[in-house]
């Protein structure tokens, strides 16, 4: 191959890649357009259900926090869903790489990401800056529109199925609300006694000052990806 022609093959996989990867970004901003709506319509639905059954003040809220993120209050949890603004490839050990309809076209496998986190609302409330929170599921949207979903709770089955499901409305809904009922169902254990039994000056004075304490859920335990 001469010069000419690897620069020539150079720039066409540039061009290539550079257009798939735009889409890829299109394909996810759209998606988390859609995916705001779906929280406002879940906002109304929840409080038509609960609203004179618990404080006002305890029902379920819905806030943007701008173009890439929101956040989806229930009781004491806060459900931040954060959209990276960049794409991504998986290495090649990876299972999605090993799907028919990914080696038969390798663009199919750039994917845009949006994240799901669990914190305590208190966290945010008090400005606790230093407490913990969790990512409890990461949706994977590729070129087509097809995805696949990794996190807690949410069944393997739909990565076998990359190839044939495209996101929509109700698989969002879906995604939301087990990550919600993981959520509420994920409670706050108080952290071992060792760990915690010497505080410094400056922890108490923050303290009782800040409200900056450290907290998390299953504060000082191991959290893995299987954790239920």
């Amino acid at each position: 191959m001469t010069n000419k022609e690897y620069r020539e093959s150079l720039m066409e996989a540039y061009v290539i890649k550079s257009t798939v990867k735009q889409q890829v970004f299109a394909n996810t901003a759209e998606s988390f357009l859609i995916l705001k709506k779906v929280l406002r319509q879940l906002e109304k639905d929840y409080i038509n259900v609960l609203k004179g059954k618990i404080p006002d003040n305890a029902l379920p809220r819905y806030q943007e926090k701008g173009p890439f993120e929101m956040d989806f209050q229930v009781g004491e949890d806060l459900l931040l869903f954060s959209m990276h603004s960049n794409v991504f490839e998986f290495d090649n050990k990876h299972p999605i790489n090993q799907i028919k309809y990914v080696q038969d076209d390798p663009l199919r496998s750039y994917c845009g990401m949006v994240m799901i986190y669990n914190f305590l609302a208190d966290s945010f409330k008090y400005n606790r800056i230093n407490d913990l929170g969790y990512m409890i599921a990461r949706i994977f949207i590729n070129k087509d529109k097809h995805f696949f979903v990794e996190g807690k709770r949410q069944t393997g089955e739909l990565m076998k199925d990359f190839a044939v499901d495209t996101i929509s409305p109700g698989i969002l809904r879906e995604i939301v609300e087990t990550a919600i009922e993981y959520s509420v169902q994920f409670d706050l254990l108080v952290p071992p006694y060792e760990q915690v039994k010497i505080a410094t000056v400056d922890q108490m004075m923050e303290k009782i000052s800040h409200s900056k304490m450290t907290t998390g859920k299953r504060l000082g335990f191991g959290f893995r990806t299987d954790d239920v």
